[in-house]
């Protein structure tokens, strides 16, 4: 089992742009940060139901990972939704009946709520746990499969710190958004403790992986 995390970053660090409206949960800029990776034919089938749409390439084989092997979730709150319909019980996230997920999902918040089984094989549990215990209850769940840590970008450093994340994977799109937070706060010297690699794609979006080192 690995750790995994993977977020979209613009060439300024910025993973999460300012919290936007109901309509635009994720602010006006999130959709050119993930537009490659919403077009690509992984995103496009998996999630949109759109059998052979999407473009194929470097960008696919990433989007094609990020699926690949999982067998739970950590997710913060807002990436659920809770920050914006926390107080509605019947509120069930952002992402529909049929969640992409497909694996139990460790919503971290301090709301009490009961899990949440949706279609297709996820359902959502409510924690209040540290990055540990949460990683612990997620690694149970997934039954020797990866535990993908599936942001928002507070969430992710919380476990970079605390040096939890085996392979992190960052796509990092040309465009420069200067609001927002930035996933790279507090977390001078990171690389250090993991092997880099960096790898261009068609769209001009740069994919850099950091795995951890292996200690001989």
């Amino acid at each position: 089992m690995r750790v995994r995390a993977d977020l979209n970053i613009s060439l300024d660090g910025i993973a999460a742009p300012p919290v936007g409206t109901p309509e635009e949960p994720f602010g006006e800029d999130w959709g050119r940060l993930v537009a490659a990776y919403v077009a690509t034919r992984t995103m496009q089938e998996t999630v949109f139901d759109n059998a052979g749409a999407g473009t194929t390439g470097v960008d696919d084989a990433y989007a094609r990972r990020y699926f690949e092997g999982t067998g739970a979730e950590i997710m913060g709150a807002h990436k659920f939704g809770l920050d914006l319909y926390g107080d509605d019980p019947d509120w069930q996230g952002w992402w529909g009946p049929n969640p992409p997920f497909h694996t139990p999902v460790f919503v971290l918040t301090h709301q009490e709520r009961p899990s949440l089984e949706m279609e297709g094989g996820t359902t959502f549990h409510f924690i209040s746990a540290p990055p540990r215990e949460a990683l612990r209850l997620a690694s149970e769940a997934a039954a020797g499969r990866d535990v993908r840590i599936g942001g928002g970008p507070t969430v992710v450093q919380e476990y970079l710190r605390a040096g939890l994340v085996d392979e992190l994977h960052v796509a990092i799109a040309p465009i420069v958004l200067n609001r927002g937070i930035s996933l790279w706060d507090d977390l001078r010297g990171l690389d250090e403790g993991y092997d880099v690699r960096s790898e261009a794609s068609e769209s001009g979006t740069s994919h850099v992986t950091f795995t951890r080192k292996v200690t001989p």
